[in-house]
């Protein structure tokens, strides 16, 4: 039997729930792409949710093709609809976001990110996560690699439990 959500995560219920679908990335340092993707935000009935996200590329034809980035953490509703999130990259890279939830929408900007001695350059992000109609969208902006903050991926998932 799954436990009742934390009353704490109130802010945040809106992202309760398995998320896929599609969206489009691209960088200075790469050629534009487009993608699939499943997110997951669960709960464990503590003040916090469980996130984990994995992303695959799209071929040209429409076919699912190799694997892409994947990243978990953590999601910590604070005080005054503040938010800190936790996540992990399996490239070596950690990054802390702090930011503000209203209304269906959670804006964060990095606080800290550590990497490893292997690890792509990533100096900070910014992340837009909101409600549109039914569908979570979601938009990733990074300074990495010598370039300024700029957009870098997002993407239009629907809820699928």
């Amino acid at each position: 039997m799954e436990p009742e959500p934390h009353p704490d995560l109130e802010p945040l219920k809106f992202l309760l729930g398995t998320w896929e679908g599609a969206g489009v990335g691209g960088y200075p340092t790469i050629e534009g792409f487009h993608f699939g993707q499943e997110v997951s935000f669960t709960h464990i009935g503590k003040p916090f949710l469980v996130y984990a996200s994995r992303t695959w590329m799209i071929e040209e034809d429409g076919s699912l093709g190799r694997p892409l980035a994947t990243e978990s953490g953590y999601w910590r509703p604070r005080p005054g609809n503040q938010v800190e999130v936790t996540l992990a990259h399996p490239t070596g890279i950690v990054e802390i976001y702090v930011g503000n939830v209203a209304f269906n929408r959670v804006e964060l900007v990095t606080d800290v990110v550590a990497r490893t001695e292997s690890a792509k350059e990533v100096l900070g992000g910014k992340r837009l996560y909101g409600l549109i109609g039914e569908d979570l969208g979601w938009a990733y902006d990074m300074s990495a690699m010598g370039e300024k903050l700029q957009s870098h991926v997002s993407a239009q998932l629907k809820r699928v439990s």
